[in-house]
């Protein structure tokens, strides 16, 4: 989206493994990305901790399928994750969403409160990280996957939906 706050960083997030990692410590250091059209990937390519490079590097990937699967692929993890230290930073691994309003604050009129609403999250045990391991995140049908009434009324989703003639879509 193109509102920025430091709020919606800690609540809207893709993360393989997010810790307190310097990429600058070291010239073999990298954050690399590709993306091929149906497939991006970011690498974190022999990473170290700030402060416990004597911890080793970390080595580990995301990859975002063009059909909604997310994959977090752990090549090098040199110390279990639950001995990183987030007294500097948050150490997490997982996915999460979340969005902001803009409310008008009733002190001030002219000025406007945001709030940040965090709607899902789905959080990994960082204890089952390890090195050479992966992680597979398939989505869920929905919805929004049905392209006519007919499919929208044969389907099996669990949730009520119903087809929208006036719109041509489920909802």
């Amino acid at each position: 989206g193109d509102v920025i706050h430091r709020m919606l960083t800690a609540t809207q997030y893709i993360a393989p493994l997010m810790a307190n990692f310097n990429p600058s410590y070291s010239p073999n250091s990298t954050v690399q990305y590709l993306d091929n059209g149906t497939v991006f990937v970011v690498q974190w390519d022999k990473v170290y901790l700030q402060g416990k490079e004597d911890l080793g590097s970390f080595t580990f990937q995301a990859a975002l399928h063009s059909n909604g699967r997310i994959v977090f692929g752990y090549k090098e993890i040199p110390v279990p994750v639950l001995q990183i230290s987030a007294s500097q930073h948050p150490v997490k691994a997982g996915l999460s969403d979340a969005f902001m309003v803009l409310n008008p604050s009733p002190d001030v009129p002219e000025s406007r409160r945001r709030t940040i609403y965090e709607y899902h999250r789905v959080e990994l045990d960082t204890s089952r990280i390890s090195s050479l391991a992966a992680v597979e995140f398939t989505p869920l049908p929905t919805c929004l996957q049905h392209q006519s009434c007919e499919m929208c009324v044969s389907s099996e989703l669990t949730f009520n939906c119903s087809w929208c003639h006036v719109l041509q879509r489920y909802l």
